[in-house]
């Protein structure tokens, strides 16, 4: 079992608000590319999408909740398929979008007892917690040539040094997919 993290970032390490939804002045960053920037599996999860689990927190689950149930091409019905955690203290029905649960207990200890790959996307309140709790094996990262100077950092100043890998890193339209996992010194 393997924890993927996947995000859309800037080129200065900001995540928030990459699809505008959030309304933040500088949010849409990553569809002022075009659609074709983020449609589709640009984060090359493959079979991890078909076998493994998602790991969302509320906010992302809601507004993923609106967005896919609707749609209708081949990565959608992936997308609707896979098994999904939601990770909430304040929502008390998942039904709005098919194969969804809320998490029942400690998030670590969910994690933890899971035997697919867990896939979160976006959630950075849940990327943080499982980042302190040192259960991150790689980070997919979708880069665009954008710097937005504020906002929220996937890797906040202050936080602890983290030493990575690098595993890959391809052009995908106008960003970069670079993908990361622990790195030797573990």
């Amino acid at each position: 079992m393997s924890v993927i993290v996947i995000e859309f970032v800037t080129l200065d390490g900001i995540v928030s608000d990459p699809d505008g939804s959030g309304g933040t002045p500088d949010g849409g960053w990553a569809f002022r590319h075009g659609r074709e920037a983020v449609a589709g599996d640009k984060f090359r999860l493959g079979s991890v999408l078909d076998d493994g689990v998602m790991l969302l927190g509320r906010r992302t689950w809601e507004l993923f909740s609106r967005l896919w149930p609707g749609r209708d091409d081949p990565f959608a019905a992936r997308m609707n398929a896979v098994p999904k955690l939601v990770a909430s203290r304040t929502l008390a029905d998942a039904s709005a979008w098919e194969n969804s649960r809320i998490l029942q207990g400690g998030l670590a200890e969910a994690v933890r007892g899971e035997r697919r790959d867990v896939v979160v996307t976006g959630s950075l309140s849940v990327v943080r917690a499982l980042m302190a709790e040192d259960l991150v094996d790689e980070y997919r990262l979708l880069t665009f040539p954008t710097v937005l100077g504020t906002g929220e950092r996937l890797f906040p100043a202050g936080g602890p040094p983290v030493h990575l890998e690098c595993l890959s890193a391809e052009r995908i339209g106008a960003a970069v997919l670079s993908r990361y996992g622990r790195g030797p010194e573990r």
